[in-house]
Protein backbone atom coordinates (compact mmCIF):
# COMPACT_ATOMS: atom_id res chain seq x y z
CA UNK A 1 0.00 0.00 0.00
CA UNK A 2 2.78 2.45 0.96
CA UNK A 3 4.65 1.55 -2.23
CA UNK A 4 1.62 2.31 -4.40
CA UNK A 5 1.10 5.69 -2.67
CA UNK A 6 4.77 6.51 -3.21
CA UNK A 7 4.58 5.62 -6.89
CA UNK A 8 1.42 7.73 -7.28
CA UNK A 9 3.05 10.75 -5.63
CA UNK A 10 6.18 10.36 -7.73
CA UNK A 11 4.06 10.25 -10.86
CA UNK A 12 2.38 13.52 -9.91
CA UNK A 13 5.78 15.18 -9.42
CA UNK A 14 7.05 13.94 -12.81
CA UNK A 15 3.92 15.02 -14.68
CA UNK A 16 3.61 18.48 -13.07
CA UNK A 17 7.10 19.45 -11.88
CA UNK A 18 6.70 23.19 -12.43
CA UNK A 19 3.46 23.50 -10.45
CA UNK A 20 4.77 21.34 -7.66
CA UNK A 21 7.97 23.24 -7.10
CA UNK A 22 6.44 26.64 -7.73
CA UNK A 23 4.14 26.10 -4.74
CA UNK A 24 7.17 25.49 -2.55
CA UNK A 25 9.18 28.32 -4.03
CA UNK A 26 6.46 30.87 -3.28
CA UNK A 27 7.01 30.29 0.42
CA UNK A 28 10.58 31.53 -0.02
CA UNK A 29 9.68 35.04 -1.17
CA UNK A 30 12.74 36.59 0.48
CA UNK A 31 15.11 35.02 -2.06
CA UNK A 32 15.71 36.23 -5.59
CA UNK A 33 17.07 32.87 -6.77
CA UNK A 34 16.51 29.58 -5.00
CA UNK A 35 18.16 26.23 -5.72
CA UNK A 36 17.45 22.98 -3.98
CA UNK A 37 17.36 19.25 -4.50
CA UNK A 38 14.49 16.87 -3.76
CA UNK A 39 15.20 13.84 -1.63
CA UNK A 40 14.01 10.74 -3.48
CA UNK A 41 10.90 8.88 -2.31
CA UNK A 42 11.45 5.29 -1.31
CA UNK A 43 9.92 3.94 -4.51
CA UNK A 44 11.59 6.38 -6.95
CA UNK A 45 14.65 5.22 -8.91
CA UNK A 46 17.65 7.35 -8.00
CA UNK A 47 18.34 7.76 -11.73
CA UNK A 48 15.28 10.05 -12.03
CA UNK A 49 16.52 12.70 -9.59
CA UNK A 50 16.70 16.22 -10.97
CA UNK A 51 18.07 19.55 -9.81
CA UNK A 52 15.65 22.42 -10.49
CA UNK A 53 16.64 26.07 -10.52
CA UNK A 54 13.79 28.62 -10.60
CA UNK A 55 13.92 32.41 -10.57
CA UNK A 56 11.27 33.95 -8.33
CA UNK A 57 10.60 37.68 -8.45
CA UNK A 58 9.36 39.04 -5.10
CA UNK A 59 6.15 41.10 -5.22
CA UNK A 60 6.50 44.87 -5.43
CA UNK A 61 5.07 45.78 -2.05
CA UNK A 62 5.27 49.51 -2.73
CA UNK A 63 3.19 49.11 -5.88
CA UNK A 64 0.55 47.20 -3.93
CA UNK A 65 0.40 49.88 -1.25
CA UNK A 66 0.05 52.57 -3.91
CA UNK A 67 -2.73 50.61 -5.60
CA UNK A 68 -4.65 50.24 -2.34
CA UNK A 69 -4.29 53.95 -1.64
CA UNK A 70 -6.00 54.71 -4.94
CA UNK A 71 -9.05 52.59 -4.08
CA UNK A 72 -12.15 54.49 -2.99
CA UNK A 73 -13.07 53.76 0.61
CA UNK A 74 -16.74 52.96 1.30
CA UNK A 75 -18.00 52.86 4.88
CA UNK A 76 -21.20 51.21 6.16
CA UNK A 77 -22.77 52.24 9.44
CA UNK A 78 -26.04 51.26 11.14
CA UNK A 79 -28.21 53.25 13.54
CA UNK A 80 -31.77 53.36 14.88
CA UNK A 81 -33.86 56.51 14.88
CA UNK A 82 -34.58 57.94 18.34
CA UNK A 83 -37.36 60.13 19.73
CA UNK A 84 -36.59 63.79 19.01
CA UNK A 85 -34.11 62.97 16.23
CA UNK A 86 -33.40 65.61 13.57
CA UNK A 87 -31.72 65.10 10.21
CA UNK A 88 -28.52 66.56 11.62
CA UNK A 89 -28.46 64.44 14.79
CA UNK A 90 -29.13 61.22 12.87
CA UNK A 91 -26.52 61.90 10.19
CA UNK A 92 -24.00 62.85 12.87
CA UNK A 93 -24.41 59.47 14.59
CA UNK A 94 -24.06 57.82 11.19
CA UNK A 95 -20.78 59.64 10.55
CA UNK A 96 -22.17 61.53 7.55
CA UNK A 97 -21.01 65.09 6.85
CA UNK A 98 -22.99 65.97 3.72
CA UNK A 99 -24.89 69.28 3.50
CA UNK A 100 -26.54 68.33 0.18
CA UNK A 101 -27.84 65.03 1.53
CA UNK A 102 -29.12 66.73 4.70
CA UNK A 103 -30.96 69.35 2.63
CA UNK A 104 -32.56 66.64 0.48
CA UNK A 105 -33.76 64.71 3.54
CA UNK A 106 -35.42 67.88 4.83
CA UNK A 107 -37.21 68.96 1.63
CA UNK A 108 -38.23 65.74 -0.16
CA UNK A 109 -41.71 64.52 0.74
CA UNK A 110 -40.83 60.80 0.64
CA UNK A 111 -37.43 61.25 2.29
CA UNK A 112 -39.05 63.08 5.22
CA UNK A 113 -40.74 59.81 6.16
CA UNK A 114 -37.37 58.78 7.60
CA UNK A 115 -38.04 60.82 10.74
CA UNK A 116 -41.83 61.00 10.67
CA UNK A 117 -44.06 58.78 12.78
CA UNK A 118 -42.65 56.42 15.39
CA UNK A 119 -38.95 56.16 16.16
CA UNK A 120 -37.06 52.86 16.03
CA UNK A 121 -36.49 52.74 12.27
CA UNK A 122 -33.41 50.71 11.30
CA UNK A 123 -31.11 52.92 9.19
CA UNK A 124 -28.02 51.90 7.23
CA UNK A 125 -25.78 54.41 5.42
CA UNK A 126 -23.00 53.88 2.87
CA UNK A 127 -20.62 56.84 2.75
CA UNK A 128 -17.17 57.60 1.35
CA UNK A 129 -14.06 58.50 3.34
CA UNK A 130 -14.97 62.21 3.35
CA UNK A 131 -18.38 61.52 4.90
CA UNK A 132 -20.41 62.07 1.71
CA UNK A 133 -23.54 59.91 1.65
CA UNK A 134 -23.78 57.48 -1.28
CA UNK A 135 -26.84 55.53 -0.13
CA UNK A 136 -29.25 55.43 2.80
CA UNK A 137 -31.65 52.55 3.48
CA UNK A 138 -34.25 52.66 6.26
CA UNK A 139 -36.35 49.66 7.29
CA UNK A 140 -39.45 49.92 9.49
CA UNK A 141 -42.92 48.37 9.97
CA UNK A 142 -45.25 47.98 7.01
CA UNK A 143 -47.77 50.79 6.67
CA UNK A 144 -50.69 48.35 6.55
CA UNK A 145 -51.69 46.88 9.92
CA UNK A 146 -52.60 43.65 8.13
CA UNK A 147 -48.97 43.27 6.98
CA UNK A 148 -47.32 44.26 10.26
CA UNK A 149 -46.16 40.73 11.10
CA UNK A 150 -45.36 39.64 7.52
CA UNK A 151 -43.84 42.62 5.69
CA UNK A 152 -41.70 45.72 6.22
CA UNK A 153 -41.23 49.09 4.54
CA UNK A 154 -37.94 49.85 2.83
CA UNK A 155 -36.98 53.51 2.17
CA UNK A 156 -33.99 53.71 -0.16
CA UNK A 157 -32.19 56.96 -1.08
CA UNK A 158 -29.32 56.73 -3.58
CA UNK A 159 -26.98 59.41 -4.87
CA UNK A 160 -25.92 59.93 -8.51
CA UNK A 161 -23.60 62.93 -8.66
CA UNK A 162 -25.55 65.85 -7.21
CA UNK A 163 -28.92 64.16 -7.68
CA UNK A 164 -30.80 61.88 -5.29
CA UNK A 165 -33.29 59.14 -6.08
CA UNK A 166 -35.78 58.02 -3.42
CA UNK A 167 -38.00 54.95 -3.44
CA UNK A 168 -40.38 53.40 -0.89
CA UNK A 169 -41.38 49.76 -1.24
CA UNK A 170 -42.93 46.97 0.81
CA UNK A 171 -41.00 43.72 1.13
CA UNK A 172 -41.70 40.44 2.94
CA UNK A 173 -40.01 39.65 6.24
CA UNK A 174 -37.91 36.49 6.31
CA UNK A 175 -37.65 34.01 9.18
CA UNK A 176 -34.41 32.61 10.51
CA UNK A 177 -33.61 30.34 13.44
CA UNK A 178 -31.45 31.43 16.35
CA UNK A 179 -30.34 29.68 19.52
CA UNK A 180 -29.54 30.68 23.07
CA UNK A 181 -29.02 29.31 26.54
CA UNK A 182 -28.73 30.61 30.07
CA UNK A 183 -28.73 30.04 33.80
CA UNK A 184 -31.35 31.33 36.22
CA UNK A 185 -29.87 33.43 39.01
CA UNK A 186 -32.68 35.77 40.08
CA UNK A 187 -35.54 35.41 37.61
CA UNK A 188 -36.34 33.99 34.19
CA UNK A 189 -36.46 37.44 32.59
CA UNK A 190 -33.06 38.38 34.04
CA UNK A 191 -31.62 35.10 32.75
CA UNK A 192 -32.96 35.62 29.21
CA UNK A 193 -31.69 39.23 29.27
CA UNK A 194 -28.22 37.97 30.19
CA UNK A 195 -28.44 35.46 27.34
CA UNK A 196 -29.42 38.22 24.89
CA UNK A 197 -32.88 36.77 24.26
CA UNK A 198 -36.05 38.86 23.68
CA UNK A 199 -38.54 39.13 26.56
CA UNK A 200 -41.11 37.41 24.36
CA UNK A 201 -38.96 34.26 24.45
CA UNK A 202 -39.03 34.26 28.27
CA UNK A 203 -42.81 34.60 28.14
CA UNK A 204 -43.12 31.72 25.69
CA UNK A 205 -40.83 29.49 27.75
CA UNK A 206 -43.06 30.06 30.77
CA UNK A 207 -46.12 29.21 28.67
CA UNK A 208 -44.63 26.11 27.07
CA UNK A 209 -43.65 24.57 30.41
CA UNK A 210 -46.53 26.01 32.46
CA UNK A 211 -48.09 22.57 33.04
CA UNK A 212 -44.84 21.22 34.54
CA UNK A 213 -43.12 24.21 36.18
CA UNK A 214 -44.66 26.93 38.32
CA UNK A 215 -42.45 29.86 37.34
CA UNK A 216 -43.62 31.86 40.36
CA UNK A 217 -42.68 29.26 42.99
CA UNK A 218 -40.56 26.47 41.47
CA UNK A 219 -37.64 28.35 39.89
CA UNK A 220 -34.28 27.64 41.54
CA UNK A 221 -30.93 29.38 41.33
CA UNK A 222 -28.89 27.35 38.86
CA UNK A 223 -31.81 26.15 36.72
CA UNK A 224 -30.76 26.13 33.07
CA UNK A 225 -32.46 26.48 29.70
CA UNK A 226 -31.58 26.07 26.03
CA UNK A 227 -33.82 27.32 23.25
CA UNK A 228 -34.12 27.39 19.46
CA UNK A 229 -36.38 30.20 18.32
CA UNK A 230 -37.52 31.95 15.19
CA UNK A 231 -36.78 35.59 14.56
CA UNK A 232 -37.95 37.80 11.71
CA UNK A 233 -35.47 39.69 9.56
CA UNK A 234 -35.64 42.57 7.10
CA UNK A 235 -32.98 42.18 4.40
CA UNK A 236 -31.11 39.83 6.74
CA UNK A 237 -31.21 42.21 9.73
CA UNK A 238 -33.21 41.09 12.82
CA UNK A 239 -36.10 43.52 13.23
CA UNK A 240 -36.37 45.62 16.38
CA UNK A 241 -40.01 46.67 16.28
CA UNK A 242 -41.81 43.32 16.61
CA UNK A 243 -39.75 40.94 18.75
CA UNK A 244 -42.89 39.11 19.90
CA UNK A 245 -43.40 37.73 16.39
CA UNK A 246 -40.73 35.03 16.83
CA UNK A 247 -41.85 31.61 18.04
CA UNK A 248 -39.99 29.15 20.28
CA UNK A 249 -39.29 26.16 18.00
CA UNK A 250 -37.66 23.86 20.55
CA UNK A 251 -36.59 24.23 24.16
CA UNK A 252 -35.16 22.39 27.14
CA UNK A 253 -35.57 23.59 30.72
CA UNK A 254 -33.78 21.92 33.65
CA UNK A 255 -35.64 22.75 36.86
CA UNK A 256 -34.46 21.35 40.21
CA UNK A 257 -32.38 18.80 38.32
CA UNK A 258 -35.28 17.52 36.20
CA UNK A 259 -35.15 18.07 32.42
CA UNK A 260 -38.22 19.17 30.45
CA UNK A 261 -38.23 19.39 26.64
CA UNK A 262 -40.69 20.79 24.12
CA UNK A 263 -40.85 20.89 20.31
CA UNK A 264 -43.20 22.98 18.17
CA UNK A 265 -44.83 20.84 15.50
CA UNK A 266 -47.17 21.78 12.66
CA UNK A 267 -48.48 18.73 10.86
CA UNK A 268 -48.91 18.68 7.09
CA UNK A 269 -52.22 16.90 7.68
CA UNK A 270 -55.23 19.04 6.76
CA UNK A 271 -57.00 20.59 9.74
CA UNK A 272 -54.12 20.00 12.18
CA UNK A 273 -52.94 23.03 14.15
CA UNK A 274 -49.48 23.55 15.55
CA UNK A 275 -48.75 22.63 19.17
CA UNK A 276 -45.88 21.74 21.52
CA UNK A 277 -44.94 18.12 22.21
CA UNK A 278 -42.22 16.40 24.19
CA UNK A 279 -39.66 14.31 22.22
CA UNK A 280 -41.78 11.17 22.62
CA UNK A 281 -44.82 12.85 21.05
CA UNK A 282 -46.82 13.59 24.20
CA UNK A 283 -48.61 16.93 24.06
CA UNK A 284 -47.52 19.77 26.31
CA UNK A 285 -50.45 21.98 25.36
CA UNK A 286 -53.81 21.70 27.07
CA UNK A 287 -57.16 22.62 25.57
CA UNK A 288 -57.40 25.44 28.18
CA UNK A 289 -54.57 27.76 29.19
CA UNK A 290 -53.77 27.97 32.88
CA UNK A 291 -54.31 31.74 32.90
CA UNK A 292 -55.82 34.41 30.63
CA UNK A 293 -52.78 36.62 31.27
CA UNK A 294 -49.01 36.28 31.06
CA UNK A 295 -47.07 36.64 34.36
CA UNK A 296 -49.98 38.11 36.30
CA UNK A 297 -50.55 37.81 40.04
CA UNK A 298 -53.69 36.42 41.68
CA UNK A 299 -55.19 39.02 44.01
CA UNK A 300 -58.36 37.13 44.87
CA UNK A 301 -59.07 33.42 44.46
CA UNK A 302 -62.14 31.22 44.06
CA UNK A 303 -63.40 31.40 47.66
CA UNK A 304 -65.39 33.44 50.19
CA UNK A 305 -64.09 36.99 50.56
CA UNK A 306 -65.03 40.37 52.03
CA UNK A 307 -66.29 42.45 49.11
CA UNK A 308 -64.38 45.79 49.02
CA UNK A 309 -67.36 47.77 47.67
CA UNK A 310 -70.45 46.00 49.08
CA UNK A 311 -68.69 45.62 52.47
CA UNK A 312 -69.96 42.09 53.18
CA UNK A 313 -68.80 38.52 52.94
CA UNK A 314 -69.82 36.70 49.78
CA UNK A 315 -68.61 33.96 47.50
CA UNK A 316 -66.08 35.07 44.90
CA UNK A 317 -67.02 32.95 41.88
CA UNK A 318 -63.89 33.58 39.87
CA UNK A 319 -60.24 34.63 40.06
CA UNK A 320 -58.93 38.20 40.05
CA UNK A 321 -55.59 38.96 38.41
CA UNK A 322 -53.91 42.23 39.31
CA UNK A 323 -52.13 44.00 36.44
CA UNK A 324 -51.66 47.53 35.04
CA UNK A 325 -54.36 49.03 32.84
CA UNK A 326 -53.80 48.06 29.21
CA UNK A 327 -52.20 44.67 29.94
CA UNK A 328 -53.35 42.25 27.18
CA UNK A 329 -56.02 39.68 28.05
CA UNK A 330 -56.17 36.50 25.99
CA UNK A 331 -58.81 33.85 25.52
CA UNK A 332 -57.91 30.56 27.23
CA UNK A 333 -59.35 28.26 24.55
CA UNK A 334 -60.96 28.19 21.11
CA UNK A 335 -64.54 29.37 20.96
CA UNK A 336 -67.14 31.89 19.77
CA UNK A 337 -67.68 35.29 21.39
CA UNK A 338 -71.12 35.07 22.99
CA UNK A 339 -71.13 38.61 24.43
CA UNK A 340 -68.91 41.69 24.16
CA UNK A 341 -70.08 44.88 25.83
CA UNK A 342 -71.12 46.53 29.10
CA UNK A 343 -72.61 44.39 31.87
CA UNK A 344 -73.45 46.33 35.06
CA UNK A 345 -70.87 45.84 37.83
CA UNK A 346 -68.63 43.83 35.52
CA UNK A 347 -68.07 46.86 33.31
CA UNK A 348 -66.71 45.91 29.89
CA UNK A 349 -67.12 42.15 29.54
CA UNK A 350 -66.30 39.44 27.01
CA UNK A 351 -68.01 36.05 27.29
CA UNK A 352 -66.69 33.20 25.13
CA UNK A 353 -68.56 29.96 24.47
CA UNK A 354 -66.36 26.86 24.25
CA UNK A 355 -66.98 23.21 23.36
CA UNK A 356 -68.55 20.89 25.91
CA UNK A 357 -71.01 23.37 27.46
CA UNK A 358 -68.16 25.44 28.82
CA UNK A 359 -67.75 29.21 28.78
CA UNK A 360 -65.37 31.85 30.14
CA UNK A 361 -65.97 35.44 31.26
CA UNK A 362 -63.45 38.34 31.27
CA UNK A 363 -64.56 41.45 33.18
CA UNK A 364 -63.54 45.06 34.04
CA UNK A 365 -61.77 45.43 30.67
CA UNK A 366 -60.51 48.83 29.56
CA UNK A 367 -61.10 47.90 25.93
CA UNK A 368 -62.79 45.22 23.82
CA UNK A 369 -60.87 43.75 20.88
CA UNK A 370 -63.53 41.29 19.70
CA UNK A 371 -67.20 41.42 18.72
CA UNK A 372 -70.20 39.15 19.30
CA UNK A 373 -70.23 36.10 17.04
CA UNK A 374 -66.48 36.27 16.28
CA UNK A 375 -64.49 33.01 16.29
CA UNK A 376 -61.42 33.17 18.53
CA UNK A 377 -58.42 30.87 18.92
CA UNK A 378 -56.55 29.97 22.10
CA UNK A 379 -54.15 32.74 23.11
CA UNK A 380 -55.79 35.41 20.93
CA UNK A 381 -56.03 38.90 22.47
CA UNK A 382 -59.64 39.77 23.27
CA UNK A 383 -59.22 42.93 25.37
CA UNK A 384 -57.08 44.70 27.95
CA UNK A 385 -57.04 45.02 31.74
CA UNK A 386 -58.97 47.95 33.19
CA UNK A 387 -61.14 48.96 36.14
CA UNK A 388 -64.54 49.49 34.53
CA UNK A 389 -67.69 48.68 36.52
CA UNK A 390 -67.35 47.92 40.22
CA UNK A 391 -63.59 47.87 40.62
CA UNK A 392 -61.31 49.56 43.14
CA UNK A 393 -58.20 49.15 40.97
CA UNK A 394 -57.06 47.79 37.61
CA UNK A 395 -57.50 44.02 37.44
CA UNK A 396 -59.11 41.22 35.44
CA UNK A 397 -62.00 39.21 36.87
CA UNK A 398 -62.06 35.77 35.22
CA UNK A 399 -64.78 33.12 35.49
CA UNK A 400 -65.04 29.57 34.19
CA UNK A 401 -68.50 28.02 33.82
CA UNK A 402 -69.63 24.46 33.07
CA UNK A 403 -73.31 24.18 32.25
CA UNK A 404 -73.80 27.74 33.48
CA UNK A 405 -72.31 27.02 36.92
CA UNK A 406 -69.08 28.73 38.05
CA UNK A 407 -66.18 26.38 38.68
CA UNK A 408 -62.69 27.01 40.03
CA UNK A 409 -60.70 28.06 36.90
CA UNK A 410 -57.41 26.72 38.25
CA UNK A 411 -58.88 23.23 38.75
CA UNK A 412 -60.57 23.15 35.34
CA UNK A 413 -57.37 24.19 33.58
CA UNK A 414 -55.30 21.52 35.30
CA UNK A 415 -57.77 18.80 34.26
CA UNK A 416 -58.16 20.01 30.67
CA UNK A 417 -57.55 17.60 27.82
CA UNK A 418 -54.29 17.77 25.90
CA UNK A 419 -53.87 18.25 22.16
CA UNK A 420 -53.18 14.84 20.59
CA UNK A 421 -50.57 14.07 17.94
CA UNK A 422 -52.27 12.45 14.93
CA UNK A 423 -50.98 8.90 14.27
CA UNK A 424 -50.31 9.79 10.60
CA UNK A 425 -47.96 12.56 11.72
CA UNK A 426 -45.74 10.52 14.03
CA UNK A 427 -43.06 9.72 11.45
CA UNK A 428 -42.85 13.37 10.40
CA UNK A 429 -42.65 14.43 14.05
CA UNK A 430 -39.91 11.86 14.82
CA UNK A 431 -37.68 13.38 12.13
CA UNK A 432 -38.29 16.88 13.48
CA UNK A 433 -37.63 15.75 17.05
CA UNK A 434 -34.24 14.29 16.07
CA UNK A 435 -33.26 17.52 14.32
CA UNK A 436 -34.41 19.58 17.32
CA UNK A 437 -32.37 17.40 19.69
CA UNK A 438 -29.22 18.03 17.64
CA UNK A 439 -29.79 21.79 17.65
CA UNK A 440 -30.53 21.87 21.38
CA UNK A 441 -27.30 19.92 22.03
CA UNK A 442 -25.43 22.70 20.22
CA UNK A 443 -27.28 25.40 22.14
CA UNK A 444 -26.61 23.59 25.42
CA UNK A 445 -22.88 23.57 24.69
CA UNK A 446 -22.88 27.36 25.03
CA UNK A 447 -24.70 27.22 28.36
CA UNK A 448 -22.65 28.70 31.26
CA UNK A 449 -24.10 26.05 33.58
CA UNK A 450 -20.72 25.36 35.12
CA UNK A 451 -20.85 28.67 36.98
CA UNK A 452 -20.44 28.39 40.74
CA UNK A 453 -23.42 29.59 42.82
CA UNK A 454 -22.93 30.43 46.44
Amino acid sequence: MAARLGQHAAGLVRRHPRRFYAAILLSCAGFGVTAFGVAPLASIDTQTQQLITESVAPADLQAQVSSLAQQELSLLRNETTRPGDTVDSLLRRLGVADAEAAAFLRRDKLARELLSGRSGKMVQVRADASGQMDELVARYPARSAAQFTTHFTRLRITRAGNQFDVRIETAPLAAMSKMGSGVVVNSLFNATDEAGLPDSIATQLAEVFATEINFHRDLRRGDTFSVIYETLTADGEPITWNESAGRVLAAEFVNKGESHSAIWFESTQAGQRGAYFDPSGRSKQRSFLASPMEFSRVTSGFAMRFHPILQNWRKHAGIDYGAPTGTPVRVVSDGIVEFAGWQNGYGNVVVVKHAGDRSTLYAHLSRLDVRKGQAVEQGMRIGAVGMTGWATGPHLHFEFKVGGVQRDPSVIASLANTVALAPASREQFAQLAQSAKTQLDVARSTNPANAVFE
